[in-house]
């Protein structure tokens, strides 16, 4: 399966943004296994970083997780604030505590206005990014979570699998 649509300006992307090497996740911030998988994907950036752009899409298995979709709203409204990659980091960092007064909480200690924070939570336009995401997601063949294409590929692997499989390429 590839990605559709491919990488785009309205995702998040990190790393180097204009690598030929292009990582895209989709996520739950509430998935036990995303949780897993963040550890992992931090390190690969950590190494590889300035040979990677990373790009996060919202998947959110709501049925499954009751704080999934607010979470992935949350981030997006970080992002309204130039602190998206903060509040994923710190979303997937306190992944047990999650539920929306610590979302709050995490909203408070990343100084983010809050006030306007709250008022960009209820905005539609954050809610149609989540589920545009999740429809890319769905269209792109993604049935779980994590999911990882790698240059508009699904990768069948896990992240630590990814993360090795990045190693063995690398170059210098």
């Amino acid at each position: 399966m590839s990605l559709k649509p491919t990488v785009n300006k309205n995702d998040h992307a990190q790393g180097n943004l204009n690598s030929d090497l292009v990582i895209v996740e989709y996520g739950d911030y509430q998935c036990p296994y995303c949780g897993a998988a963040y550890p992992v994907l931090k390190a690969l950036m950590k190494e590889f970083g300035g040979q990677v752009k990373f790009v996060y899409r919202n998947f959110p298995l709501s049925e499954m997780h009751q704080y999934a979709r607010i979470a992935a709203i949350a981030a997006e409204a970080a992002n309204l604030q130039g602190k998206f990659w903060e509040m994923h980091d710190a979303i997937y960092e306190n992944q047990g505590d999650l539920n929306e007064n610590f979302l709050m909480k995490l909203a408070e200690k990343l100084k983010l206005n809050i006030a306007q924070f709250e008022k960009d939570l209820r905005k539609v336009e954050l809610e149609e990014k989540v589920d545009s995401d999740f429809e890319s997601g769905v269209m792109s063949g993604v049935n779980g979570t994590p999911s990882f294409f790698v240059n508009d590929k699904k990768f069948n692997g896990s992240a630590m699998e990814l993360l090795q499989l990045i190693r063995e390429n690398a170059v210098g």
